[in-house]
């Protein structure tokens, strides 16, 4: 019998997805909300049944914004910063804005996770992207990163897809294959960060070259093959058709901030990670977990797997 997928998990985008899309009326006893943890442990549990799963990674985010990124391109993220003017900011302006109740459940998370025995895994100076990446990279069998970044689909391979949390119930949620990603975005896996910095990305400061479209994008990309023979073509006397001389003046011109975000831009593969991802049958530390769970009220959410 097949062996099922490993599922690695965008932790952070399942979180905020659950605290928006349920109402903060769903309380633990002592009336905090807790509308995140529920939705996230009820996704796990779909998510591990629906594909049959027998491994699973929680990937965290240990830094949202490392500051080797912000270095490389300071835009990256800073719309997403708090307001270091805040009252209640303490973190100034490295720190994610977020709900004031999120930060608790999120936390909680990780508690369960940890006393679950599930795998959770964060690395000190990178994102949870990284992770995946490296993961998918890494690990054997078929993997599937469940995320609402469409940047990881440059992960995309064969033996790993990305099953994208975009809007719509899960059932609506798209598993991204090689095929998929060129029907959908016009390149390959392995061009797609080259398109996506070409286009930019407001999402994560990301500016683009001015002048360049979702449409030019990826004609460029799938014409020359790369980022690197595109650019090379831009340094022309007389540039190579379809690049027209003010797109090849634009590249010239924004030619360091493009290199820049395309490594910005760039999952890291390479991250030393050991990890079980199998399913646990038993709680890591049982006490704890029941603890944790009472005290938030979920524990009718505790996936079946752990029962």
């Amino acid at each position: 019998m097949e062996s099922g997928p490993t599922l690695l998990l965008d932790s952070a985008s399942l979180y905020y997805r659950s605290y928006f899309a349920l109402p903060s009326s769903m309380t633990a006893p002592d009336g905090r909300p807790h509308q995140a943890i529920r939705g996230f442990l009820s996704t796990i549990e779909i998510l591990v049944s629906k594909w049959g799963a027998d491994g699973l990674v929680a990937c965290w985010d240990a830094d949202w914004r490392p500051s080797w990124r912000v270095n490389l391109l300071p835009s990256y993220k800073t719309h997403r910063l708090a307001s270091a003017s805040d009252s209640d900011s303490h973190l100034g302006s490295t720190a994610e804005a977020e709900p004031d109740d999120l930060g608790p459940q999120a936390e909680a998370i990780a508690q369960i996770l940890d006393a679950a025995g599930i795998a959770r895994v964060g690395i000190a100076d990178y994102e949870a992207d990284d992770v995946i990446a490296s993961l998918a990279a890494q690990l054997p069998g078929k993997r599937i990163a469940v995320t609402g970044d469409r940047d990881l689909m440059q992960v995309v391979t064969d033996d790993a897809h990305v099953l994208l949390t975009v809007n719509g119930g899960m059932e609506k949620w798209p598993l991204i294959d090689p095929a998929a990603v060129m029907e959908r975005y016009g390149v390959s896996p392995s061009q797609y960060v080259d398109m996506a910095i070409l286009r930019g990305d407001p999402s994560d400061g990301i500016p683009g070259v001015p002048g360049i479209g979702a449409k030019t994008a990826p004609a460029l990309i799938a014409h020359f093959g790369s980022l690197d023979r595109l650019m090379d073509a831009a340094q022309a006397a007389v540039p190579a058709r379809p690049l027209t001389p003010r797109i090849a003046a634009a590249l010239v011109a924004n030619s360091e901030e493009v290199r820049a975000a395309r490594t910005v831009a760039t999952a890291v593969t390479t991250l030393p990670i050991s990890v079980n991802p199998a399913l646990p049958t038993k709680p890591a530390d049982a006490a704890a977990l029941e603890a944790l769970l009472t005290e938030w009220g979920v524990t009718r959410f505790l996936p079946s797997f752990l029962r």
